[in-house]
């Protein structure tokens, strides 16, 4: 057996298919993802993403408060995320969206974001738009503008909460 040690350095500068492999191995090595290597991510889900605007994120938002877990899983997506790809797509594992929600399982994170899409098919009255896509190597996947809307959004609860409270 060979070890390799890598810096962080090291790994950010890696090409992302590198990075994949390494998050692969280590999830799997702590008995966290699959036992078979990743295959190559799925770009056709994510022609279907719209992007949303500041409003279309607050409908949204209207639409699922009264789930709170589907509010924690939306408000995630506040976060940066990784940009991929040309035109750039944002990534965010869905085990951190778990981990961070504070969900049971890969399940409620799941019907949570199945709610924030058919919210957004109600809010654009179309059918065809999708909030979020998946890859196969458990990302999810919005558009770059939805990302800074929802965080627009995210900022404007807190302000709001700050008046109040003052």
């Amino acid at each position: 057996m060979i070890g390799i040690t890598l810096s962080a350095d090291q790994i950010r500068s890696a090409p992302p298919e590198v990075r994949r492999w390494i998050e692969h191995q280590v999830l799997s090595g702590l008995g966290l993802g699959p036992e078979a290597p990743p295959t190559p991510a799925l770009p056709a889900q994510s022609t279907h993403l719209v992007a949303c605007s500041v409003e279309d994120a607050a409908k949204v938002l209207a639409q699922i408060q009264s789930a709170l877990p589907a509010v924690n899983v939306f408000f995630e997506f506040g976060r940066p995320g990784i940009a991929m790809g040309q035109p750039p797509i944002m990534m965010f594992r869905l085990i951190d969206i778990l981990h961070h929600t504070r969900l049971q399982n890969i399940g409620q994170v799941m019907a949570s974001l199945e709610m924030i899409n058919k919210a957004l098919i109600e809010v654009r009255h179309d059918p065809s738009v999708r909030f979020c896509g998946f890859d196969n190597e458990g990302h999810c996947l919005i558009a770059p503008e939805t990302q800074r809307a929802i965080a627009s959004v995210w900022q404007s609860v807190i302000a709001r909460q700050h008046g109040e409270a003052a």
